[in-house]
């Protein structure tokens, strides 16, 4: 995998665009391990934001993609609504 550490995945210019990809990391990482350690409704409710927020950027990049990363993402979203269901 040749690919520059700087070029988006993704090209845009959204506001998304300018979020270092270390903070985007470091946020999700930080919701889902909050999510999962508090558990219960609360927990829960931690996890469908991040589930929302998934989801969002999938629907928005669909078309940009291709099928193995589609089905990559669908694949880790599904997972995610798994343990989201899982911390109830």
């Amino acid at each position: 995998m040749n690919r520059d550490a700087k070029r988006p995945l993704v090209p845009g210019a959204g506001p998304l665009a300018r979020v270092p990809a270390p903070v985007v990391f470091l946020l999700v990482l930080g919701l889902f391990t909050v999510g999962v350690l508090v558990r219960g409704p609360v927990g829960a409710a931690v996890l469908g934001v991040l589930c929302l927020g998934v989801l969002s950027l999938l629907v928005v990049t669909w078309p940009l993609l291709p099928v193995p990363a589609r089905a990559l993402r669908v694949l880790v979203l599904a997972i995610l609504v798994l343990v989201t269901v899982s911390v109830l």
